[in-house]
């Protein structure tokens, strides 16, 4: 059996007694103590506080800036003056828009909002659009979710006499804009206790700064602020979290029209609505106004109070949606065919005419998830081009794009997603930095996809009640995520495809119990399982209604084979030897003996010529075959001895090594390996 893990590494937390007894004692159920325990909650106060949705929001005025910026808003209603709110096309900006487009014209104020056309200007504020607003008379640019790099644009509305606020939540460079109020939480000289506020909780404090009551704003936009806070994937924690759940309240209860309109037209209950729904149903049809170039379709959808109208443009929406979805198969179908054969590099960087701008961040997030490595996908017109750019395993692009300014025309972003505009003179130098930048990052990295589980279980904790009560955990999110659970050898029983074969439905077998499970994009070749497999399930515990009967179900995220003997995924100690940082103890925990050299040999001589695994998965195979212990860093010294002394060859790329053995070479001292000698001269050190 060969099982094509999803993730290297299972970082497996463990609940404590004394806290789960507790928080049993307390009320919470047996399953929900356990993941409250494994989260490190301590005890009843830690989980209270940690699921409170209802903690007092902080003094916006304690945001630097905030005081000069709404004492200059003010003065502009109480002047009378033009005012445009310029926004992002994302959720994000699209909700900042429209919540601050709203709260300044509810207050009187004589207000146009402005977002970019995404294909025409880019993102951010731009000459043309300043130059646009100031042939309208506007006297005040308010910035929201942008607008924090923009030093030449607010040196242009110095020029034009029109005064800059500035609102944004992304990383600051060293040099901020000449504006009167910038306000961003990453400020170094902020000191707002909440730096992981999205831009609409940064426009909600604007708002609310200049209303002088928080509660009053969040009653009338908490769903705009839930919409933008979610879609940004910010942490749901602290004054978040309190967005979020006054948000998804807000929209059960009593939607806005648009918002309504659009979670009718997307086939979302509204009574059963939640951050998921949200991130998963929501967020990519309102994500396809900007991405299509019709971004105004979005921000009337959240200003109309015309129920009708709000129908008929949450039904555009959805069309929009469906033609980005058909973009996005041909772009990503196009940059799967333009990577090159053989060994991949550390970063993928390419570049095409013909690309949609508005859709190649997505492709970029899905290549980055399917390959583990960052992407940079760039739209070339001309002699310049625009690019998207996602992170993979901490890689931090922001960093990396300042570490390239030179080769760069501008940049912008966050650590897990950025964009840039380049020469197409300059885009292999780009190329070859990045690689090397990426390379540096992960040298001797073995596993980069993983996924923290909170605790295994056994089946009977799998009952319906269980499973409901962990809704005390919601919001579920970024900071706060849906639990994941792991149960151990579990027999799979049956196998079905569903969804026109894309999706496998399976049952498995425990005992005399059995459970039902969905494993969406994999089939039993994808997966490479059959019946009869002893397997371990990673998964969310989810309730399946049909017929008004509700049953348990895994929505399975990965399988791995089972150990019966100890199978550790460390890896540090490989790391400190590929790195030359050896010391005494780790040396003498790599140092294989005699017997395990044998062992892992063996394995390899009886699998054939040729092995392409994820490390750990070839590393629980031994380890289920022998029947002995191994870990994932004595495995890849063992491999590293082996290649030094010519007995076969190892390639790492990415999440993947690939083992030839060498024909006619079954023999070898294995004591004259470098790799050897090193162990033994640190463990003697």
């Amino acid at each position: 059996m060969c099982i094509a893990l999803k993730y290297g590494i299972w970082n497996v937390q463990q609940p404590q007694s004394g806290s789960v007894n507790e928080l049993v004692s307390a009320g919470y159920s047996p399953l929900s103590a356990m993941i409250l325990s494994a989260r490190g909650m301590a005890g009843v106060r830690d989980a209270a506080d940690y699921l409170r949705c209802d903690k007092p929001l902080d003094d916006p005025l304690l945001m630097k800036d905030m005081d000069m910026a709404a004492s200059r808003v003010a003065l502009a209603m109480t002047r009378g003056e033009k005012i445009a709110v310029f926004g992002d096309y994302d959720v994000d900006g699209i909700t900042s828009t429209c919540l601050l487009t709203a709260f300044l014209r509810s207050h009187g104020a004589d207000v146009v909002s402005y977002i970019p056309g995404r294909l025409e200007e880019g993102y951010g504020l731009n000459p043309i659009a300043i130059r646009q607003l100031s042939s309208e008379g506007v006297q005040l640019i308010i910035t929201v979710d942008c607008g924090i790099t923009a030093v030449s644009e607010a040196q242009l509305c110095k020029e034009l006499g029109i005064d800059l606020v500035i609102t944004d939540h992304h990383e600051c460079k060293d040099i901020l804009p000449d504006a009167i109020a910038v306000v961003d939480p990453h400020r170094p000289d902020c000191g707002y206790p909440h730096m992981t506020l999205c831009g609409v909780g940064v426009a909600f404090k604007l708002a609310a700064a200049l209303c002088g009551s928080q509660e009053e704003v969040l009653r009338e936009y908490a769903d705009m602020v839930c919409l933008g806070t979610v879609a940004d994937v910010m942490p749901l924690q602290g004054e978040n979290r309190v967005f979020v759940a006054r948000g998804l309240e807000q929209m059960k209860l009593a939607p806005r029209p648009g918002i309504a309109a659009l979670m009718k037209e997307a086939g979302c209950v509204r009574e059963n609505i939640t951050a998921a729904s949200i991130g998963f149903m929501l967020a990519p049809r309102i994500n396809a106004a900007g991405r299509m170039g019709q971004i105004n379709l979005a921000v009337e959808l959240f200003l109309t109070d015309d129920p009708q109208r709000a129908e008929l443009l949450a039904q555009q929406l959805c069309a929009l949606n469906r033609e980005r979805q058909t973009v996005e198969s041909e772009i990503y179908a196009q940059a799967v065919s333009m990577l090159p054969q053989g060994k991949l590099p550390e970063a993928i960087v390419l570049a095409d005419e013909t690309w949609h701008q508005g859709v190649v961040g997505i492709v970029s997030n899905r290549l980055a998830e399917e390959y583990c490595c960052p992407v940079f996908l760039i739209c070339l017109d001309g002699e310049s081009g625009k690019a998207s750019s996602r992170s993979f395993g901490g890689f931090n692009l922001f960093s990396a794009l300042t570490a390239s300014a030179d080769l760069l025309e501008s940049y912008g972003g966050h650590e897990l997603a950025a964009g840039f505009t380049i020469r197409r003179d300059k885009i292999s130098a780009f190329r070859e930095k990045v690689c090397a930048l990426a390379a540096d990052y992960y040298a001797g990295d073995v596993a980069r996809t993983q996924i923290d589980i909170d605790c295994a279980i056994t089946p009977e904790l799998l009952t319906v009640r269980s499973i409901d009560s962990l809704n005390c955990l919601e919001p579920c999110g970024s900071g706060c995520p849906k639990p994941v659970l792991m149960m151990e050898r579990l027999i799979v029983d049956r196998i079905n495809l569903v969804g026109n074969g894309r999706h496998m439905r399976l049952r498995f077998k425990y005992g005399n119990q059995y459970l039902n499970g969905i494993f969406f994009s994999a089939t039993p070749q994808t997966a490479s399982i059959e019946p009869g497999d002893i397997v371990d399930v990673a998964f969310n515990a989810q309730i399946n209604e049909y017929r008004d009967e509700r049953t348990v179900q895994l929505n399975v995220l990965d399988i791995r084979p089972s150990c019966a003997a100890p199978c550790s995924p460390e890896s540090f100690g490989y790391v400190q030897l590929c790195c030359h940082k050896l010391t005494p103890e780790i040396a003498n925990r790599l140092l294989p003996d005699r017997s395990l050299l044998g062992m892992v040999w063996k394995y390899l001589a009886n699998a054939g010529g040729s092995i392409d695994e994820y490390p750990m998965c070839l590393c629980r195979k031994i380890v289920r075959w022998s029947g002995q212990a191994l870990s994932l860093e004595q495995l890849l010294t063992c491999l590293d001895i082996f290649r030094d002394v010519g007995l076969l060859q190892v390639y790492k790329q990415h999440k993947n090594i690939t083992v030839v053995l060498t024909p006619g070479s079954e023999k070898a001292d294995l004591t004259t390996s470098p790799t050897m000698q090193r162990l033994l001269h640190a463990k003697e050190s």
